[in-house]
C-alpha cells in the first residue's frame, strides 16, 4: 500500500469518483504550490486541481502532482471536471455519452473539460490568481501522477477478471429423470453473493459481487427462463419449465453486478456487469404411465 503522510480525507465527487487529500496547513511565510504541507491534489466543486499540467502534441495531455524540478513558477491554476460535473454541477449527471481515452497500459487516462486561470510569477505577489477561469477544452488527460482513486470504469476491468462463483443447476424431481406434464423445478443453493478485496494502484478496493439475474437454458431448442431470484425447491418453486419427451443439458447464466468501496469510502456503484456459466446438467423427460395394480396382492 501507499505512504502518505497527514491525515487523509476520503471525499466522494458528485460524479462518483472518490480522490483522497491532504487537508492544508497554514501558511507560515511561504507562497502558493512552494508550502510543503500544502496538499498537491485540491478539491472543491467536484474537481481536480493539479499542481502540473502539461498540454501536449497529440491526443493525451499530463497533469501531475508536482512540476519538473527546476521549472519556473506555474502561470497557470489548472482545473480539471468530468463533462459530467460541468453538466451538473451539483448531481454530477451527464448529458449524454462521454468520449472513452485510450489509456497506454499501466496509465490512467481520463476524459476532463480543462480550464485554466492565470498566476502572478515573480515580485511580492507570486503565486496570486491573476486572472478568471477560462476554458482550455475537453481532453484526455494523464493523470497516473496524481494517483485519483479508482473509477466505476477501472474498477470494472477489474470485476471482469475477478473468479466469480459458477452456479450450478439443482433440478427438482432429482435424479436426472423428469415427468412429462409435470413441471420441472429449477434452483440454485450457491452462494449468489462474493467479496473480494483488491489492491489497485496502491488503494485497497473491496468489490461486493452481487448475483443480479438468473438465465436458465433448458436445452430445449434454445428456451430459456429468466429469474431475478436463484429460485426455490418444492413447494416455494419460483422457477420452472414443462419438456416434452427426450434428453436436454440445461445449465445456469448468472450476471453479476456489483459494489465497491476505496479505503473505507462510501460504497459506488461497479460500471458494468459480467455473465459466469455454471456446470450443464443431464435431463431424461419420460412421460408417465398408469399401471393397475391389485391392491390385495
Amino acid at each position: 500500500m501507499r505512504s502518505v503522510p497527514g491525515a487523509l480525507a476520503a471525499i466522494v465527487l458528485s460524479a462518483g469518483a472518490v480522490v483522497l487529500a491532504r487537508p492544508a496547513a497554514a501558511d507560515e511565510g511561504c507562497v502558493y504550490l512552494s508550502c510543503p504541507d500544502r496538499p498537491t491534489v485540491g478539491i472543491g466543486s467536484g474537481a481536480l486541481f493539479p499542481s502540473y499540467y502539461e498540454e501536449r502534441p497529440g491526443a493525451i495531455d499530463y497533469a501531475s502532482n508536482a512540476a519538473p524540478e527546476g521549472s519556473p513558477p506555474p502561470p497557470f491554476e489548472w482545473r480539471l471536471r468530468t463533462p459530467c460535473q460541468t453538466d451538473d454541477t451539483n448531481v454530477g449527471a451527464c448529458a449524454g455519452d462521454q468520449p472513452d481515452c485510450a489509456a497506454p497500459p499501466d496509465r490512467t487516462v481520463i476524459y476532463y473539460v480543462v480550464s485554466r486561470r492565470a498566476l502572478v510569477t515573480d515580485g511580492p505577489d507570486i503565486g496570486a490568481v491573476n486572472g478568471n477561469w477560462a476554458q482550455v477544452g475537453a481532453r484526455c488527460v494523464d493523470v497516473t501522477d496524481l494517483n485519483p482513486a479508482p473509477t466505476p470504469e477501472e474498477v470494472f476491468r477489474y470485476f471482469q477478471q475477478l473468479p466469480l462463483p459458477q452456479l450450478s443447476t439443482v433440478v427438482q424431481p432429482p435424479g436426472g429423470t423428469v415427468l412429462v406434464g409435470l413441471p420441472t423445478i429449477f434452483y440454485t443453493d450457491a452462494p449468489v453473493q462474493q467479496v473480494f478485496t483488491v489492491d489497485i494502484r496502491g488503494f485497497a478496493v473491496v468489490i461486493t459481487a452481487v448475483a443480479q439475474g438468473f438465465t436458465w437454458h433448458t436445452g430445449d431448442g434454445g428456451a430459456v427462463v429468466t429469474s431475478d431470484g436463484p429460485g426455490a425447491p418444492y413447494p416455494d418453486q419460483t422457477v420452472t419449465y414443462d419438456y416434452s419427451s427426450g434428453s436436454y443439458s440445461t445449465y445456469l447464466t448468472v450476471t453479476w453486478g456489483g459494489t465497491f468501496t476505496v479505503d473505507g469510502s462510501a460504497p459506488l456503484e461497479v460500471a458494468g456487469t459480467t455473465t459466469t456459466d455454471g456446470p450443464a446438467v443431464q435431463l431424461t423427460a419420460v412421460e408417465a404411465r398408469a399401471v393397475l395394480t391389485n391392491p390385495y396382492d
